[in-house]
């Protein structure tokens, strides 16, 4: 008798921060993690995490518990749980719009799916590593304090064992000095990035770039420095600049990223699961990137381990299934991914899932994402 999805049920958990999360769009303090658990008639669980943002995603805990117990469930009920692609379609047709709410559903679909399989999902994704490697996120800054402090937070996070930090700017600081300060602190071996979060104009951005440049700094990449749906400024700082440009929040499905290409509107792609509705969706904007020769990256959101534990997942399939650029290749470490969210929240909603040693995810070899129980947050 074929095992089918039985139920969909929402966990609300409130988790504070270890530190207050800035960008150029907000200031976070705790998340609301928002788990979605499916049941099937085997009686086994699976999880995904919906990320909302009123800013990113347009949805908030309320949206995603209505999605979820209304129009997902009803697209969902009694679908086989080792068919999880088609039932990541009926779920992109169950509603327009709320990607977070779809990403829990599907990441939850497809846990079951690995589960069923006897195989954890990094591997079920076509991953062969347990591990991937993650950026660490420093807020944005405006004061020569704060030019400081993410020095300080700097230094302590490469202490710690990170390669790779990424830098939020846009924030209305000093963008230059900031940067020439974090390189000259760093070193050499430390690998920097710049996330704009949509912050700056076309000319504001090839300015703070050029000065990057000039300056000799090695910023690794710069992510959206522009409007989302401003291609024409995104490909016009991409043409002007040498410094890689990585499309974020200009990317949410496979009609953006074909966009992209053709536009030559960014040099990289970082695919997020919030963004793109879940697991199906993200694989497919891996393939395409793959086939038109552009990097890709997985990113997160405010998210625990649970949706980190996707991401990762979805991140070791990548690797698998490319041959990694040399220009990625930088200190003798593959290229970074953006999965430090988990590290961000003081505690973890759920017994099991990905866990980290400094810049390493580490996936586990149990079935699916390895996730056994939902804790109570203190």
């Amino acid at each position: 008798m074929t095992t089918r999805i039985e139920s969909l049920t929402v966990h609300t958990r409130r988790i504070p921060l270890v530190r207050p999360f800035v960008t150029a769009v907000r200031t976070a303090t705790h998340i609301d993690a928002m788990l979605v658990e499916a049941r099937d008639s085997d009686g086994r669980s699976g999880w995904g995490e919906a990320p909302t943002s009123w800013r990113v995603t347009g949805e908030s805990p309320q949206s995603v518990t209505a999605a979820v117990e209304g129009p997902l469930s009803e697209a969902v009920a009694g679908c086989p749980i080792d068919e999880p692609e088609g039932t990541s379609r009926m779920l992109a047709r169950a509603l327009a719009r709320n990607s977070a709410a779809r990403m829990a559903v599907d990441c939850a679909v497809y846990d079951l799916a690995a589960q069923a399989a006897g195989m954890p999902l990094f591997r079920y994704l076509g991953g062969t590593a347990a591990q991937v490697r993650t950026d660490m996120t420093l807020s944005a800054g405006i004061s020569d304090a704060d030019i400081a402090q993410m020095v300080e937070t700097a230094l302590m996070h490469r202490d710690a064992g990170f390669g790779t930090i990424k830098v939020k700017v846009g924030g209305g600081g000093d963008d230059v000095a900031t940067m020439k300060a974090l390189r000259t602190a760093l070193g050499d071996d430390v690998i920097l990035r710049a996330d704009a979060n949509q912050a700056w104009t076309p000319e504001q951005a090839v300015h703070v770039i050029g000065a990057w440049e000039d300056l000799g700094l090695r910023v690794q990449l710069v992510e959206q420095p522009v409007a989302m749906d401003d291609l024409e400024s995104l490909a016009h700082v991409t043409h002007s600049v040498d410094t890689p440009i990585l499309a974020d929040e200009s990317v949410w499905s496979l009609r953006d990223l074909k966009e992209v290409i053709l536009r030559r509107a960014a040099d990289m792609v970082n695919i997020k699961l919030a963004k793109s509705g879940g697991l199906r969706e993200g694989l497919n904007l891996m393939r395409l990137a793959a086939d038109s020769g552009m990097t890709a990256i997985v990113g997160c959101m405010m998210e625990s381990s649970v949706g980190i534990s996707a991401a990762a997942s979805l991140a070791s399939a990548i690797e698998a299934g490319s041959d990694t650029p040399a220009t990625a290749i930088s200190a003798g470490r593959r290229f970074a991914h953006d999965l430090d969210g988990g590290l961000w929240t003081a505690q973890s909603p759920v017994d099991g899932g990905a866990t980290y040693e400094a810049e390493t995810v580490r996936l586990p070899d149990e079935p699916g994402l390895g996730i056994s129980a939902l804790r109570a947050i203190s």
